[in-house]
């Protein structure tokens, strides 16, 4: 693991999942020195308490790090719910010797619930004196994020002498406008705060706002950067080196949270090219990815093509049939608006025995496209979510 120079990590159970006697539960991050920052967040118009703390004050140069509870969203909560977050991050401000205002705070769970507070005044201490800065505490914080996630999500990335590093959690409550997800980056270069925010922008519209589960923006959306370097800040190349680190460091995780959503067998990847822009081939692509009957069919390994080419056809851009070919996976299905013969066997075999399939649409409209991540519909998710309160 490349950790980079300069941060500590803690994952503790702090008694947020009393079910769950043992189960991480409190994440703490910290960086050592004054770290830049910048943030982005759910655009749901119902929005978590910390994710309005969080915008107060980012982006800021002088970022001391982020505490994170799983179990309880801290959303809808009403200005009780804005005065636990603050205290959350005074909690931890109090223990590394900073101001309020230098913690950032995070919540993931269930929603509507107050947090309960006697937790975490014993829990942040805890998960202060736990701090360490090596790949096992990294891990710990990692873990502790999880909700209903089978495994931590976490990347890797070396430009020149810096790490940059990065974890994230979500399994459902999963669509485009940052979508529940939450999401972490750190790194021990110098970037200034006004670089980082439009760098971490840039960086989730073609990742984590191109992955859906089932389409649901959720309250708590939040990605977080940290870059605590000293020395000579990036600029020119260097900064443009760092920024395409940062986002396939964010493409990881991203496509990680597809791959890792509720019940799924499939992690289904849809590339759309040959639109007249970016945005168009990435509207028809999450308008094939949140389609029930498209999902449905890949876990049922229906090679139901008629599906895929009709969501298209609904997403509302203009295009003509005979623009429009498609393939699942080796099988082209459908050439110029016109089916091709195929044998159903081999196309169903396809869906059923690989964990990983693709469908690719072409158009012949222009140079846009747009990768999007998703994964089939199952009974598993349906249970899981059923039940998620009950």
């Amino acid at each position: 693991m490349l950790i980079p120079k300069g941060y500590r990590f803690a994952g503790i159970h702090c008694g947020l999942r009393a079910n769950e006697p043992g189960r991480l539960d409190l994440a703490l991050v910290v960086s050592e020195t004054p770290a830049a920052a910048a943030g982005v967040f759910t655009q749901n118009r119902v929005a978590a308490a910390p994710v309005h703390v969080c915008k107060e004050r980012l982006p800021r140069a002088d970022a001391r790090g982020f505490v994170v509870c799983s179990g309880n969203a801290n959303a809808c909560t009403g200005e009780q719910g804005l005065r636990d977050a603050r205290q959350m991050a005074e909690l931890a401000a109090r223990q590394i010797g900073c101001g309020p205002e230098q913690m950032l705070v995070a919540s993931t769970g269930v929603i509507g619930r107050p947090l309960p507070m006697a937790a975490f005044e014993t829990g942040i201490p805890a998960a202060a004196k736990a701090l360490a800065p090596d790949s096992s505490h990294f891990e710990a914080a990692a873990t502790a994020i999880l909700t209903t996630d089978t495994r931590i999500k976490t990347s890797f990335k070396q430009v020149g002498p810096h790490a940059v590093a990065g974890f994230a959690k979500g399994a459902a409550m999963i669509g485009p406008n940052m979508a529940t997800m939450l999401g972490f980056v750190l790194t021990d270069a110098a970037v200034r705060p006004e670089d980082l925010q439009l760098i971490l922008r840039e960086a989730v519209t073609g990742t984590f706002n191109c992955i859906s589960v089932e389409g649901h923006t959720s309250t708590n959306d939040t990605v977080l950067i940290l870059a605590n370097g000293a020395g000579p800040t990036l600029s020119g190349g260097k900064l443009t080196e760092f920024a395409a680190a940062t986002t396939e460091v964010c493409t990881e995780l991203a496509r990680a949270i597809a791959a890792d959503a509720e019940g799924a067998e499939h992690l289904v990847v849809i590339d759309v090219e040959g639109c007249r822009n970016d945005a168009e081939a990435k509207t028809i692509a999450k308008t094939i990815a949140e389609s029930a009957l498209v999902k449905s069919a890949i876990y049922g390994a229906d090679p139901n093509w008629g599906r895929f080419v009709s969501a298209a056809g609904y997403s509302g851009i203009a295009f003509g049939e005979a623009d429009l070919t498609l393939w699942m996976g080796p099988f082209e299905l459908y050439r110029a608006g016109v089916p091709l013969p195929f044998d159903a066997k081999p196309a169903s075999a396809y869906l059923r025995e690989n964990r990983e399939v693709q469908l690719r649409l072409k158009f012949a409209l222009g140079t846009g496209r747009c990768r999007f991540y998703t994964c089939d519909l199952t009974p598993e998710y349906v249970r899981l979510n059923a039940d998620y309160t009950t």
